[in-house]
């Protein structure tokens, strides 16, 4: 026990001993610590709005705070137009340097407390009415401007100087605006730092919300490229069943095979068959949540050859679509077939869900060197509000095209619809 209570001792004596240190720091600079920024409006875009307001209400605070001072305190006039003009510029200055501002009112707040002090003034100490209405904006200010823990400093200090000008601190028969202004000042920090700790959690909710938008985008874009990788890998898996097939039969088609070409057609079958192992393994870990049943995984990948069957499905839902061919159907390479017959299909799908009843036609373009595809729908009837998140529709499709190193685009068309543009070239650029 005596040593917890010695440990407790050193500790207490080490933070007020580090206290001038961090007053020093923090009231004694001319740095402000704003709230963080974020996409939404908030304290940060308001407050510079306060400007004009602050200048139209120091005009009417230093008029007033002057005639106190000369009538009711019995200063000089120039003395008192120093000292007014000092509390009203201060305040002004607290919207940019509220640490230089509260030094300059609560030197003010001394001057004038020790002045009627020592001149037997038969009024109100430490602060005139202006005078806390300043100090108070400035307080306010300074919390919304700084951290609440300066913000609270400022406030001691100033409650401590005032109780040090005082005569009799808070038991004056002259304490009773002592008492209302330390009230006044409390509730001025207080209000502030309660903006200032409202607006840092909106910021933080802020960006906690984008950055869960950008773990679902992420999240969204693996699960679309382990779609894409399940579906190629059955074309993959495809070819290398036919290598490994071709390399047993082909020792059959040729009269006396020497041993090379033996031994080389039963290294390349062994390679194929390894690969296609190898495949399977990763299609494993890839389907190892695949909610999809066992025949619908084995199902062979769908071809351009099966868009009639697509048209049809979705004409049944009751989208019209019309179709626009242009040069000649010819075999392409599979990998580029799925991917053209899978854009159509999830542009027919978008079409569904977000244009219902509007008029859509696929064009499926043959070039010498590239398969183009183009989905375009006409304007809806009625306007369909945006999705709320990401989907996999528009990311699939861009994912497939540039797996082919091919161009992708999408967007609004003048009549008010919507377009889907798929370059699809069928060799790998060099």
């Amino acid at each position: 026990m005596r040593r917890e209570w010695a440990g407790a001792g050193a500790l207490l004596t080490g933070r007020v001993k580090a206290l001038p240190r961090i007053l020093a720091h923090d009231l004694w600079t001319t740095a402000i610590d704003p709230p963080p920024r974020s996409k939404r409006p908030g304290l940060h875009d308001w407050l510079p709005a306060l400007l004009v307001p602050l200048v139209v209400c120091t005009v009417p605070i230093a008029a007033f705070s002057i005639n106190t001072l000369v009538w009711q305190y019995g200063m000089d006039s120039w003395d008192a137009v120093l000292l007014g003009g000092i509390q009203s510029v201060a305040l002004i200055a607290a919207l940019y340097r509220p640490v230089p501002a509260w030094w300059a009112v609560t030197a003010v707040m001394t001057v004038v407390a020790l002045t009627a002090r020592f001149g037997a003034v038969d009024a109100p100490l430490p602060w005139t009415g202006p005078g806390i209405v300043v100090q108070a904006g400035v307080l306010l200010l300074m919390a919304l401007r700084l951290r609440p823990r300066i913000a609270v400093e400022a406030l001691s200090l100033s409650i401590l100087v005032s109780l040090a000008c005082a005569p009799h601190g808070f038991v004056a028969p002259t304490a009773d605006n002592t008492r209302v202004a330390v009230a006044v000042l409390t509730a001025a920090v207080v209000v502030g730092a309660a903006l200032r700790g409202r607006q840092v959690a909106r910021t933080e909710l802020v960006a906690q919300e984008e950055r869960t938008a950008e773990e679902r985008n992420r999240r969204t874009l693996l699960e679309e490229r382990n779609r894409i990788a399940r579906e190629l890998h059955d074309v993959v898996a495809h070819h290398m069943s036919v290598i490994s097939i071709q390399a047993q039969v082909a020792p059959h088609l040729v009269e006396n095979p020497s041993d090379e070409l033996k031994e080389n057609l039963a290294g390349i079958r062994e390679n194929a068959v390894d690969a296609l192992t190898e495949l399977r393994r990763v299609l494993g870990v890839l389907r190892s949540e695949d909610p999809l049943s066992a025949d619908a995984r084995h199902t062979p990948q769908p071809t351009l050859d099966r868009l009639p069957e697509l048209l049809a499905n979705v004409r049944a839902a009751g989208l019209r679509v019309t179709t626009d061919l242009a040069g000649t159907p010819r075999p392409i390479p599979p990998g580029v077939d799925l991917s053209a017959f899978r854009i159509v299909q999830e542009s027919l799908s978008n079409a569904l869900r977000h244009a219902p009843g509007t008029a859509v036609r696929v064009g499926i373009g043959y070039g010498t060197n590239c398969v183009t595809v183009r989905i375009t729908n006409s304007a809806p009837d009625e306007p369909v509000p945006p999705p709320r998140h990401i989907g996999h529709g528009l990311l699939g499709m861009r994912e497939r095209t540039a797996m082919l190193a091919g161009d992708f685009t999408n967007g609004p068309t003048p009549e008010g619809g919507y377009e889907v543009v798929a370059l699809l070239p069928l060799e790998e650029p060099v």
